[in-house]
């Protein structure tokens, strides 16, 4: 059983060294354990520093890609040098790397194909008040559109197995941690949680500039990943909406209609029809995004395949002693690529 802890990196030279020391190297059921860091474009001595302290595996991106391009490149490397278990943790030793057994623990029992840690944020001090609510307002909303119980939708210290990694499918290019969620709830992997520790703050997030631009983020990218798996429901509300909003000044017309003073009413005869039209139309963009949803899950269930068979390639190199994968993986390439 092998276990890789992937740290996407941004300019960490001075934290990463305290992240790889708090990484356990032994931990009961799994036989190796190894690190492998994501250098996104690094402008400082990050992948000098990750070679000197020992990190078993670099990759690096020519130039800054953003986190969730990152991530879902780290997965892909992961999966190819022949990971079972892939932890995910930050390169600002946000994150207590003694608590990576707890983290396994769901996976290597079976219950599990995913595990979020839980900050508990609530008893963080450096959060403001603002920050908590936000947190457990979005949490509420990404769990209500998984259908899946986390209490810490955005918590980057997360635990994948094998299966789940092969399954996920990161589009974003803003985070991976709401993305894999609702993903991990529409595809029927089953999500656990268990609570975390977490260190003193070392500097300000880098993956957002204000709480107004992360809620703008966030909000695009749960709006875009549940309409992506629920068109129809999405577009029906909508059309409904609209639906119902333009009745009302039609109702209103045939009222004074009847009555017999209808002549002065036009507009609201014209204004209801308008929304109404534009909710027929809105019913029908929704028919049609569920069938293309359709060919996406058949895209998808093709691109699962594509990638066992990489990987079942890639491993037959290794079997043979090829290490050319992990050459272009050093060098900056996609693993998975021909």
């Amino acid at each position: 059983m092998k276990l890789i802890v992937q740290i996407p990196c941004f300019n960490e030279e001075q934290t990463l060294p305290e992240t790889v020391a708090d990484i356990p190297r032994q931990i009961d059921g799994i036989d190796t354990v190894e690190i492998l860091v994501i250098d996104d474009g690094s402008r400082d001595r990050t992948v000098d520093v990750a070679r000197e302290i020992g990190v078993d595996h670099v990759i690096r991106n020519k130039r800054n890609v953003g986190l969730a391009r990152s991530f879902r490149k780290g997965l892909d490397a992961c999966l190819v040098r022949g990971a079972d278990i892939i932890v995910n943790t930050d390169g600002d030793n946000q994150y207590a790397g003694a608590d990576i057994p707890k983290l396994v623990q769901p996976i290597l029992e079976g219950r599990a194909d995913m595990v979020i840690g839980d900050r508990e944020t609530d008893k963080i001090p450096h959060f403001s008040p603002l920050k908590k609510f936000l947190q457990h307002l979005g949490s509420g909303v990404v769990r209500k559109l998984a259908g899946i119980w986390v209490p810490d939708t955005v918590s980057g210290f997360r635990a994948f197995s094998r299966e789940a990694a092969i399954r996920l499918n990161v589009v974003s290019s803003f985070s991976y941690t709401i993305e894999t969620v609702i993903q991990a709830g529409k595809r029927q992997l089953y999500v656990d949680s268990v609570p975390i520790r977490t260190n003193p703050k070392t500097r300000d997030s880098r993956l957002f500039k204000s709480i107004p631009h992360f809620v703008q983020n966030s909000l695009g990218t749960m709006v875009r990943m549940y309409a992506m798996y629920q068109p129809l429901r999405v577009f029906f509300i909508l059309g409904a909406a609209l639906t119902l909003i333009g009745a009302l000044p039609i109702i209103r017309f045939l009222f004074f209609y009847f009555v017999g003073t209808g002549a002065g009413h036009i507009q609201s005869l014209l204004l209801g029809s308008v929304l109404v039209i534009l909710g027929f139309i809105t019913f029908m963009i929704g028919l049609v995004a569920d069938l293309i949803s359709f060919n996406r899950q058949l895209l998808e269930m093709t691109l699962e395949r594509v990638r066992r068979l990489e990987l079942d390639h890639f491993g037959s190199d290794a079997t043979l002693g090829s290490d050319a994968v992990h050459r272009r993986a050093e060098d900056g390439a996609d693993p998975s690529s021909p």
